[in-house]
């Protein structure tokens, strides 16, 4: 005999619904590992005055730069005198580019002959031809000076051709010391 028990139903629970999938969006790449700068050396600033060792190089080029010697009643360049600002143009350019608020004067001088005001206005174009030339060779235009002395700084009172060939010049010099006089 069989019996049949009454059998009573269990309810079943439907299995936990499938999570959807959906297209993945790639997992972000691994940021890179941040390496920290070694004291990294900054770039080179332009100081605005140079230190006593480039106070003395540009000292020895100004003395090596001999001055630009002129005939009388001219203000261009002679190739002479072309060739005695163009010897170490390029290291004081060099130079110059490094410092931009130090400045060079270019001093315009005649001999003996002449008005104060002729003399004035011939040392002024003798100084600008020598200022423009050195321009030319890379010497920064904004740091070269001009000023015209005339007749009134003589380097040589004897009162002939050779030495009134000798004050008519261009003589470059740093600033303070053209001040000074």
């Amino acid at each position: 005999m069989f019996a049949t028990a009454c059998h009573k139903k269990v309810a079943s629970v439907p299995p936990p619904p499938r999570p959807v999938q959906t297209a993945a969006a790639p997992a972000p790449a691994p940021a890179p590992p941040v390496q920290r700068a070694a004291a990294a050396e900054p770039a080179p600033v332009a100081s605005a005055v140079p230190d006593a060792a480039t106070k003395a190089r540009i000292e020895d080029l100004l003395k090596r730069i001999q001055d630009a010697y002129f005939d009388y009643n001219k203000h261009s360049l002679r190739p002479d005198a072309q060739a005695s600002l163009q010897a170490d143009a390029k290291e004081l350019a060099d130079i110059l580019r490094q410092y931009p608020t130090y400045k060079l004067t270019v001093e315009g001088n005649c001999d003996e002959r002449g008005s104060e005001e002729y003399n004035l206005a011939l040392g002024d174009a003798r100084a600008k031809a020598a200022r423009e030339y050195l321009v030319t060779l890379g010497v920064p235009a904004n740091q070269l000076l001009v000023v015209s002395f005339g007749k009134d700084h003589p380097v040589c009172t004897e009162h002939d051709e050779a030495c009134w060939q000798k004050n008519r010049r261009a003589h470059v010099t740093q600033e303070q010391i053209a001040q000074a006089r």
